[in-house]
């Protein structure tokens, strides 16, 4: 089974979809590194979200020296962020993130990228969630006011979900 490493927007993103929950819903297992979850995700959330599969991975040192080394040569970067980059990386695993400088950084280093609109399609392509749901979910991201998604693919899946007139 593919094991997907998400930042913290990636997850913000589906718990203003209503979403989180059924991300486990997927043919996914789902990775944070430890940092991210003790900084950002601890407490009721994080402990929801493990009972859901949620895995939490320490770094080797490798990694570590890695995520340092991003780090340095991305300031804009979170730290949580180069740790989720530098577990994709180094374990081959496809990295989750909706931020514009850690894409350019898995775009540069080769590694697997995606982003939440790709899992709103995986969602509709197994039936994994009602059309009407992820219409209503894609609805409340693109209108919150830190939606930086972009609109015309917001759009283009929002037509898809739409529910047939008949």
């Amino acid at each position: 089974m593919s094991i997907l490493v998400s930042d913290t927007s990636v997850l913000i993103d589906l718990e203003r979809a209503t979403l989180l929950d059924d991300m486990f819903l997927l043919p996914f297992e789902f990775a944070v590194p430890d940092l991210l979850y003790e900084r950002e995700l601890a407490g009721a959330l994080g402990d929801r979200l493990i009972a859901l599969g949620l895995r939490v991975e320490e770094l080797t040192s490798a990694e570590l020296s890695r995520a340092t080394v991003a780090r340095r040569h991305n300031a804009r970067l979170s730290v949580p962020d180069t740790f989720a980059f530098a577990v994709a990386h180094s374990r081959r695993w496809t990295l989750l993130t909706g931020d514009g400088g850690l894409r350019e950084l898995a775009i540069a280093e080769n590694v697997e990228m995606h982003g939440v609109l790709w899992l709103f399609d995986q969602f509709a392509e197994g039936d994994h969630v009602p059309l009407d749901r992820l219409h209503d979910g894609l609805t409340a991201l693109f209108a919150h006011p830190r939606c930086r998604l972009p609109a015309n693919e917001v759009r283009r899946r929002l037509t898809r979900f739409a529910a047939p007139h008949g």
